[in-house]
């Protein structure tokens, strides 16, 4: 089995890991149980491109119990932990492609090795492979069934592609699923932002002015979070509606160029490219803080940063300290990538649970019905997503009220008024 891990030596303490995040993921073990009993994935070919995490491998294992086989690689260069890396190949011989630190040549060329496969189902968490097969690999788009999309911003790339007419294969939207992008969006981002960027730096967020540029599901849920912690939270946004959202919350709302004036800590989440810009720089204070917990390392503009950057060096590990020209020193977290799994280890495995539950059924999804589906972005079906949900309330031991036969007359007729 071909692999291109850190150190196979790393095993045991991934092991370790992976089974701990299988306990907090009741949704994907009882999926995983079915798939076992039922192979619905046999002989199917997958290449995922998703952040190798302990919760990612316990996806890896459902989706070869049900007879698939899988290769796995990295999906941003500093996301991958190497344990779990070196436990998928030793204990469970999945072939994967990811190191934490990995330069961009390497990261191609482990996209590149996930697509030998000629997989009939891509799992994308920000649209690379995708991106790849529309590109320089379009001899293996025969092969393909279709695909499944985990974040916002692959979405995007995805809908782009399909509004210009040239997306050759289906894709199911996993992020717009309602049990994802509802809690992975918002409790899984925001409390995963908030650990990186402590651990990272171990400042104190009680009392700070935390900016937060972008006020979507992520971005709300990183504001309810800071909040909680005791800074003194600010939006910017471009989109009217999320800024009087955000108003009527309770934050304070103003264009990135007041804010850079006042903010401690600078987090970007908008999905767009130089949020933070030059002139944004230059206006901060001395010692304020910078993250990205966007997908890509876009957010903050380091090309210019480090153009006026008289001196670098890393303080903290990925804690990297700026001394500009005009003598204040700026922080940058993780190099401008995700922060959140970059400085720590990303979502709570419960969270992932419902994320990944729907990559697992986006798959047997795509595996049965590939044939009928047109070259188009599908939201994840409805009866998935609400059973998905359902089956995450049982293992918390909730439960809720069914509609009695009167009230579901009552909700599909027009006759009955007041």
């Amino acid at each position: 089995m071909r692999y291109h891990i850190k150190n196979i030596n790393l095993a045991p303490d991934g092991l370790k890991k992976i089974e701990w995040a299988e306990k907090q993921m009741d949704v994907l073990r009882l999926i995983k149980k079915d798939f076992t009993k039922e192979k619905p994935l046999k002989g199917v070919r997958i290449a995922a491109c998703l952040h190798v995490t302990s919760e990612t491998a316990n996806l890896m294992r459902t989706i070869k119990a049900g007879g698939a086989e899988v290769i796995l690689c990295a999906s941003n260069p500093l996301s991958t932990q190497d344990g779990t890396a070196a436990a998928l190949v030793k204990y469970f011989q999945i072939p994967v492609f990811a190191i934490k630190g990995e330069d961009k040549k390497t990261y191609y060329k482990h996209l590149n090795i996930a697509l030998d496969l000629k997989p009939q189902i891509t799992m994308d968490d920000g649209a690379d492979l995708v991106s790849l097969l529309h590109s320089s690999r379009q001899n293996l788009v025969p092969n393909i069934w279709g695909g499944s999309e985990e974040t916002t911003t692959g979405v995007i790339r995805l809908k782009s592609l399909e509004k210009n007419k040239v997306l050759k294969f289906p894709i199911i939207a996993v992020n717009d699923a309602k049990t994802k992008h509802f809690f992975d969006n918002r409790y899984g981002t925001g409390q995963s932002t908030i650990d990186g960027i402590i651990r990272a730096t171990n400042v104190l967020l009680a009392g700070k002015k935390m900016v937060i540029c972008g006020y979507g599901w992520c971005g709300r849920g990183l504001a309810m979070r800071a909040r909680g912690m005791g800074a003194n939270v600010i939006v910017t946004e471009v989109d009217p509606i999320r800024a009087i959202e955000a108003l009527m919350d309770g934050y304070g709302v103003m264009p990135i160029g007041a804010a850079a004036l006042v903010g401690d800590i600078f987090v970007t989440v908008t999905g767009d490219i130089n949020v933070i810009r030059r002139e944004h720089f230059l206006k901060m204070k001395d010692g304020a803080i910078l993250a990205n917990t966007g997908h890509f390392d876009v957010e903050i503009d380091l090309k210019n940063l480090k153009k006026i950057t008289k001196k670098l060096r890393e303080v903290r590990p990925y804690t990297e300290e700026h001394v500009l020209k005009n003598g204040r020193k700026i922080y940058v977290l993780a190099q401008g990538r995700l922060v959140n799994l970059a400085s720590a280890e990303g979502h709570p495995a419960s969270v992932m649970d419902m994320s990944f539950a729907n990559q697992a059924m986006a798959a047997w999804y795509l595996a049965k019905n590939h044939e009928k589906l047109e070259k188009k972005v599908y939201p994840v079906p409805e009866d998935i997503d609400k059973n998905i949900a359902k089956l995450k309330l049982e293992s918390m031991g909730v439960k809720i009220d069914v509609l009695t036969a009167e009230q579901k007359k009552y909700l599909s007729s027009w006759e009955i008024g007041t």
